[in-house]
């Protein structure tokens, strides 16, 4: 009988949210949601409908993960890649590690799920499409043209075409059109049709990615095998080509916490502190003020700090390109 299997990608530093995130402890690690950090809540979440847990996460983050897992007492195997591969080898490593007929259900490791019911109905429509033989991805209804998110165009449960982040106008056109859905980065499908379909449209990918699943019999992968896999998404390998794709278009509210806005956000909504002009302090205590500024974001660290507006959330990246190209000690 197949088991439904609950696989966490913990790749990515979460350079948007810099100075917070850093490689040493990216954000999805970080205990400031409610005391519990995303990676944490993400494990949580799918316990109730998941028969075990496989964690893929690379060599400098895979003890976050074990730290937070030992204590909440949680059983998991760990794949742990020695360089990142992008999603494509890292969702083919967990299903080369489960039982052809497993149903795999894929999330990110660092997005915020609110309403447990609409969540759980979804989970349950994809599993019984995944068991039809679908490769099924979730939809987040748009809440508003955000620039920082993929698109998918729809017609019910059919995928018409995938859209890749849009300038302001193009979102607002596609809020307009309505029936473009959020792309959340999730999936769930039958280990063997993701594995048959990736090796149809992207053999490479698969192959390489094989041999160094084949080569690694603990879960820990070679780091020369894992080179010569080609770096490629899910969506450009497998979910914008295969015909087996399939929507659900989900109720539940979502955001992937990848910008400042979106914390922003999500903090306001849990009680944390703004002033009568919109101000946000994160990271301190200390008495601050803000003088002619308005939905100003002020972010502390012991070692940085970062002060932006609202609206340039989206420009942190930038901001941490440029310390990584001079190999700054900042983003460790």
């Amino acid at each position: 009988m197949s088991k439904i299997t609950h696989v966490i990608l913990t790749g990515g530093v979460g350079s948007r949210l810099w100075p917070l995130s850093r490689k040493s402890r990216p954000k999805q690690y970080l205990a400031i949601f409610g005391g519990k950090s995303l990676f944490e809540m993400t494990a949580e979440r799918n316990n109730a409908f998941a028969n075990n847990l496989i964690v893929v996460g690379s060599i400098d983050n895979c003890h976050l993960s074990k730290e937070i897992l030992t204590s909440c007492n949680t059983e998991y195997l760990d794949v742990v890649e020695a360089v990142p591969r992008n999603t494509a080898a890292a969702i083919a490593f967990a299903a080369f590690a489960s039982q052809p007929d497993d149903i795999l259900i894929v999330t990110p490791s660092d997005h915020i799920i609110e309403g447990a019911e609409a969540y759980k109905q979804a989970i349950d429509e994809a599993v019984e499409k995944a068991a039809n033989g679908y490769i099924v991805t979730f939809g987040v209804h748009p809440t508003k043209p955000e620039t920082g998110y993929g698109y998918i165009e729809h017609k019910g449960d059919e995928v018409l075409s995938f859209r890749e982040k849009p300038n302001q106008v193009t979102a607002q056109e596609f809020i307009d059109r309505g029936n473009f859905l959020w792309n959340s980065g999730m999936f769930c499908f039958k280990a063997s049709v993701l594995l048959d379909e990736l090796k149809t449209y992207q053999p490479e990918v698969y192959e390489k990615s094989l041999a160094a699943w084949n080569a690694s019999p603990d879960g820990k992968l070679d780091e020369e095998l894992s080179l010569q896999i080609p770096s490629i998404s899910i969506d450009y390998a497998v979910m914008e080509r295969s015909k087996k794709i399939r929507v659900v278009p989900a109720m539940f509210k979502w955001s992937d916490l990848g910008s400042f806005d979106s914390v922003y956000d999500y903090l306001k909504k849990m009680g944390h502190s703004v002033d009568e002009n919109g101000n946000m302090v994160i990271g301190t205590d200390n008495y601050t003020a803000f003088l002619g500024l308005e939905n100003t974001i002020f972010v502390h660290t012991p070692t940085a700090n970062l002060i932006l507006h609202k609206e340039h959330s989206q420009e942190v990246k930038n901001i941490y390109s440029q310390l990584e190209k001079y190999k700054s000690k900042l983003i460790d």
